[in-house]
């Protein structure tokens, strides 16, 4: 089409040929550019969707890292803990850190929607009381643990840990190399008071599938049973 020929189309006519195409005008940003920016995201679900579900699972369970929805560990854990964590991470372990003055990849204010926001979508209240406290504390005494290991945790992980079967559920060892180098030992010290209720596995109150002498774990029952699978590592940790 020469210039002449353009030059007798109404400017009003191109601009309508434009917009019945489709087309964008030159210069102008298509819609993913425009929809912002990473960092400007504070939703709780969209950025658990983009960076913690894939471990922790879609609803907060069953994913390969600890469960996050799950009532008594949200009613135990600090808050400043879980900000903690998601900030740096969890030495030792796949966590890593997300704040990106820690080498992460959300802003601050985006790490403390995702702390905040498992307490208010997944926190419930009541549940058992007088429960040991959730951070690691010192001491332990391994004998004492095996002892109690025998009561509380035999019957379905085996005598020594080496998985075995509750009714038609298998149970996976925990004396096992892989899952102890996965597993720091605050982790450890929470799967003991919490359980694995996305796995079936009792919390430190409940006698599901224990003898019927079983008690409710202290605090010291909690401190020794964790020295004890501590002690299974190789090597074990400080």
């Amino acid at each position: 089409m020469t210039t002449q020929v353009l030059n007798r189309i109404p400017a009003f006519l191109i601009a309508f040929t434009l917009l019945a195409s489709g087309c964008n005008p030159p210069g102008k940003p298509t819609p993913p550019q425009t929809s912002g920016r990473p960092e400007a995201v504070t939703d709780f679900n969209v950025l658990y969707a983009a960076h913690c579900a894939g471990c922790h699972g879609t609803d907060g369970t069953l994913g390969p890292a600890p469960p996050l929805n799950d009532p008594l560990f949200l009613k135990i854990v600090p808050d400043t803990e879980l900000v903690r964590v998601v900030t740096e991470g969890r030495a030792g372990t796949s966590m890593a850190a997300f704040d990106q003055k820690k080498g992460g990849p959300l802003t601050t204010a985006q790490v403390k929607v995702l702390a905040e926001g498992l307490k208010t979508k997944w926190g419930k209240p009541g549940g058992p009381t007088d429960v040991p406290g959730y951070l690691l504390t010192p001491g332990g005494n391994v004998e004492d643990g095996a002892m109690m290991f025998a009561m509380a945790c035999a019957s379905c992980h085996g005598d020594k840990g080496q998985g075995g079967k509750s009714g038609e559920l298998r149970v996976g060892a925990i004396n096992d190399p892989a899952f102890l180098a996965l597993s720091s030992n605050q982790v450890l010290r929470r799967f003991i008071i919490t359980g694995r209720p996305d796995l079936g596995m009792p919390n430190f109150t409940e006698k599901t599938n224990r003898p019927h002498n079983f008690s409710t774990l202290t605090a010291k029952d909690v401190a020794d049973l964790t020295s004890l699978l501590n002690s299974w590592r190789s090597p074990a940790t400080k």
